[in-house]
């Protein structure tokens, strides 16, 4: 898959988010720019919205303090470290900057959440685990294999697979994102391996039990698709 990295990190780093809401995945937040700063890649605006002040990032932007602006298809990701400004946003908006007088050409294929991932999951290859996990016992248990290649059937409907845990990310949107195998499949094939989204905390090389939805063909943007993942998953150790 593709990866851009000239991507559009975007908006709002919550400092005073009122009631520590947030807006509704993929809503809009409109506001009036009371600051600008601009760095490699990247344009950081301080704004003045409806809840309070907050930062926003989007990728360079002819913007200008005064200015109000729109962030459209607005998603949260928790505990975002800015390395060039040297910084952790407890809370920061991701969403695309409306109105093309304001923004300048955007690679095609890149988007918000394309720019979270490729910040801060990266694309590092899984490691193959070297012993198969025992399958899972229950109702609507499976093995990864089964599930990816089945994926189209499934959909929307439960799942329970075991294996372990070879990937691990840690708040991105609000979920912990989890790469799991258990020695079923093929890299090869693409169906050795399963991303799986969650609330829990797992670490690399647990062996857990997932209990979730099967979903499909999420594009997530900057290259970041997936044919299938199990979401809202709880785990088991």
């Amino acid at each position: 898959m593709k990866i851009w990295l000239t991507i559009c990190m975007m908006v709002a780093a919550s400092i005073t988010w009122a009631a520590e809401e947030s807006p509704p995945h993929g809503g809009a937040v409109e506001g009036q720019v009371l600051e600008v700063t601009n760095v490699p890649q990247f344009t950081y605006l301080r704004l003045k919205t409806e809840t309070g002040e907050s930062w926003a990032a989007v990728v360079t932007a002819d913007v200008k303090k005064g200015d109000t602006v729109t962030i459209e298809n607005a998603m949260v990701m928790e505990n975002f470290e800015s390395k060039s400004l040297k910084r952790t946003f407890k809370k920061i908006l991701f969403g695309n900057l409306r109105g093309a007088n304001k923004v300048a050409a955007t690679p095609s294929g890149t988007s918000a959440l394309g720019a979270a991932f490729s910040i801060k999951l990266g694309k590092t290859p899984q490691p193959m685990i070297a012993e198969p996990i025992a399958k899972a016992t229950g109702a609507n248990a499976m093995t990864v294999a089964e599930i990816v290649t089945n994926a189209a059937a499934l959909k929307g409907k439960p799942v329970l697979v075991r294996g372990k845990v070879v990937k691990y990310n840690a708040e991105i949107m609000g979920k912990n994102w989890i790469h799991l195998q258990d020695g079923s499949g093929s890299a090869a094939s693409g169906t050795d391996d399963i991303l799986v989204t969650t609330t829990n905390k797992a670490g690399v090389g647990d062996v857990v039990t997932v209990k979730g939805t099967v979903n499909v063909d999420q594009d997530f943007g900057a290259g970041y698709s997936y044919k299938v993942l199990i979401e809202e998953a709880t785990l088991q150790k």
